[in-house]
């Protein structure tokens, strides 16, 4: 059986099929000058600045579903609720829940029921299966714009397998130096993309990229 977030690769119409029906996918991810989503400490290493910080909340609240890995759970335990009061406010106003659908992507849903994720609003998704048919199952519960936050296996499983559509990559003014620190991409995340722009955010250089 495929681990989770793996796809197979786009060879049949029947293929294309399955991943033209999915959310606008919006991949977001902070990293150091050296590429290390984080050190090997057992604290998580906080990369992002108080001002990118705030730009990805405001990300969330335009946003119909948050989803990362089942890992990025056990290993960081994000609430992956906005945070931002007026920005909640302004989802309710608009007839939407004050925090987008929260989704975890596992097949064993061998999750800890104390986690931050299933705590301050409805209890997340937990989802599992191919990546398109997990893409499929969110458009089909309403879900037009999806941000994905971690871990890197889901990242590079989604470049991978062409079912993104852009990237938000921060860059922070550190040096992680350690080879063996986890890194934003694995190998067959491959090929050149197209830069939609570059901002300084606070200390942070944030790049956005066409996939």
């Amino acid at each position: 059986m495929p681990e989770p977030g793996r796809a197979g690769p786009p060879s049949s119409d029947a293929y294309r099929d399955r991943v033209s029906h999915r959310p606008y996918v919006l991949l977001s991810a902070a990293v150091s000058l050296d590429g290390a989503l984080d050190d090997r400490s057992p604290r998580r290493l906080i990369l992002s600045g108080p001002e990118d910080l705030d730009a990805v909340d405001e990300l969330r609240a335009g946003c119909d579903a948050i989803l990362v890995g089942a890992g990025t759970v056990r290993a960081d335990d994000p609430r992956l609720l906005v945070r931002s009061g007026r920005r909640r406010a302004d989802r309710v106003s608009r007839g939407l829940p004050p925090s987008p659908v929260r989704v975890v992507l596992t097949r064993s849903r061998e999750l800890d029921p104390g986690a931050a994720v299933f705590a301050g609003g409805p209890a997340p998704l937990l989802l599992g299966g191919d990546l398109p048919d997990v893409l499929a199952e969110l458009a089909d519960r309403g879900v037009r714009r999806l941000l994905v936050e971690g871990g890197a296996g889901v990242l590079t499983a989604l470049l991978s397998a062409g079912l993104s559509d852009e990237l938000r990559l921060a860059i922070a003014p550190v040096f992680v130096g350690d080879p063996a620190a986890p890194r934003l991409l694995g190998p067959p995340a491959t090929g050149r993309r197209r830069l939609l722009g570059a901002e300084a955010v606070g200390d942070t250089a944030v790049l956005r990229y066409a996939l």
